[in-house]
């Protein structure tokens, strides 16, 4: 039985499934060469934040609601479970998150018989700042990286980070900005990563044309990263108004002006090219369509 598309580009390099990830990803055999997840962070309790300049409530809907310790943890034992079988052997996976779901993480990641191989502190240089004056302000973020099996060598473009990163080996904490004005130009998602972020993750594990999986993928952000850079990719979107904002997101870069702007407005990819570094994109378009999603 095949599984209907909420959106698909007119290359099949970009799908998007509107639907339960517990109830989709058991659905189909295809592996992948890398997923990256951002889980929900489980804080929609009430608190508050500064958002330019105004005081927002942070609550940002029923898939962000808080939950028991025990809750959370069966939570992220159970997608993390559905992915492992989704990634190829030697595939990888990136979580983002917080404290307060993290550390949930590592523990069902290390359960599950991946190997974690780095965690990285994104630490944000425009974090909003703390209201409250009794804490230090929240502007870190962690992204966990770790591959399927313990024995199975992972893709890591060592070269490519060090190039970009001044000829020096890049370090587990990486200097980015949230994200920036022009990447809301088809609106918010309450949780949206900057394409910065997601396109270092991209470079630094797949090769040209890898698949990559986002099973909360939000308003598709590893999406279109994916697609700037010659990957291809499939997202899993419960909220039908998030996969929205994705199908208008990467409607956005059919016009092949955008698609240059915004690929000149990424550092990483323009260090990447200024050092004649490969980003070729893939050619064959036999290769693109997922065998379980109809036409």
């Amino acid at each position: 039985m095949s599984i209907i598309p909420y959106y698909r580009s007119s290359e099949h390099d970009f799908n998007l499934i509107c639907g339960d990830t517990f109830e989709l990803l058991p659905q189909f055999n295809f592996k992948f060469d890398m997923i990256f997840a951002d889980p929900p962070y489980f804080l929609s309790n009430g608190g508050i934040s500064l958002q330019s300049g105004k005081v927002v409530c942070v609550n940002k809907g029923d898939w962000d609601r808080g939950m028991s310790p025990e809750e959370i943890n069966d939570f992220n034992l159970r997608w993390l479970s559905l992915c492992r079988e989704k990634l190829k052997d030697n595939g990888t996976i990136w979580i983002s998150g917080t404290y307060h779901n993290i550390f949930s993480v590592a523990n069902s990641l290390t359960q599950l018989g991946y190997k974690i191989l780095n965690v990285i502190t994104w630490a944000k240089t425009n974090p909003p700042p703390n209201i409250s004056c009794r804490y230090f302000t929240y502007s870190t973020e962690f992204i966990i990286w770790a591959r399927k099996c313990e024995k199975v060598p992972h893709y890591y473009n060592y070269e490519l980070m060090k190039r970009i990163n001044g000829d020096s080996q890049m370090t587990d904490v990486w200097r980015l900005p949230a994200i920036a004005p022009w990447e809301k130009s088809c609106t918010k998602h309450p949780t949206q990563k900057p394409l910065g972020l997601l396109s270092r993750i991209i470079l630094a594990s797949t090769e040209p044309a890898a698949w990559i999986l986002d099973p909360f993928a939000g308003s598709s952000t590893t999406g279109i990263a994916a697609n700037l850079l010659g990957r291809r990719f499939l997202g899993i979107e419960r909220e039908e108004e998030f996969a929205a904002i994705s199908k208008a997101r990467r409607e956005e870069i059919e016009d092949a002006r955008t698609f240059a702007t915004y690929r000149h407005k990424i550092p990483d990819i323009v260090k990447a090219e200024d050092n004649q570094l490969s980003l070729a994109c893939h050619e064959s378009e036999s290769v693109y369509s997922l065998p379980f999603l109809s036409d």
